[in-house]
């Protein structure tokens, strides 16, 4: 099948799946020009006679199609959801959204989206920051002890999860899943970036560990650096 254009395929599946909703919203790689050969439609529908929300995969005009659909509220508990997990996926579809039909319910949605997403996710707390400290620390000395080179590439991989979150975390940023992992941490910072690219690449290619493990201490040292000794969790005052 021969692929059409990106918004002329996706106008072409709201006139024939939801021809009565009240908005339609094309997201994704596409609307931020950073679309490649394996990209699809990311699609978001807002339909009043919808029962709840759902989410499909499909092909449309010769283009892989990701379908969000919502009511008029089920959007909201999805972004809530986002904000506290402080990945903001529907927030920022609907923001950054190229309009594809409207009944003029989107402006108001657009806006209350793009608050969300400028504002950033919730604060983290001097004692959650404590406690992801400890645990950071935790996959570090395991890093730092481990002599298997496989058990070095998972550790690794948990590591790169942890700084990341921190980092962006204790800024007030949004954080990232797999490939929005680099692109949060370049919205952030690009010289910060670049560092933490360079240190796991490093690792992963050579098997030296020391930049990482500099990256760790870095990261931690503003907040009073490695924790072990006096941490608890759930421990009552006899």
């Amino acid at each position: 099948m021969e692929r059409l254009e990106p918004l002329e395929a996706a106008k072409r599946l709201i006139a024939e799946r939801f021809p009565d909703c009240q908005g339609a919203l094309l997201a994704g790689s596409v609307v931020r020009g950073e679309a490649t050969e394996t990209s699809d439609l990311d699609i978001v529908i807002f339909d009043k006679n919808l029962p709840w929300s759902f989410r499909e995969s499909l092909v449309e005009s010769g283009w892989p199609v990701e379908l969000f659909a919502h009511n008029l509220t089920s959007y909201k508990q999805f972004i809530a959801m986002d904000c506290e997990s402080g990945t903001p996926t529907m927030p920022r579809m609907i923001a950054e959204g190229i309009v594809l039909k409207d009944e003029g319910i989107l402006d108001s949605l657009k806006k209350e989206s793009q608050t969300i997403v400028d504002r950033g996710p919730e604060e983290w707390s001097e004692e959650f920051i404590r406690t992801k400290r400890y645990f950071l620390t935790d996959a570090l000395d395991d890093f730092l002890g481990s002599e298997s080179r496989a058990e070095d590439l998972f550790i690794a991989n948990s590591l790169a999860e942890l700084v990341q979150e921190f980092v962006l975390r204790t800024n007030c940023h949004w954080i990232g899943t797999s490939k929005w992992v680099v692109r949060e941490l370049k919205r952030f910072d690009e010289s910060f970036a670049e560092e933490f690219i360079d240190a796991f690449d490093t690792f992963y290619v050579s098997g030296e560990k020391g930049k990482v493990v500099q990256l760790v201490d870095k990261v931690l040292a503003p907040y009073g650096g490695r924790l072990f000794d006096g941490f608890s969790i759930g421990k009552e005052e006899l």
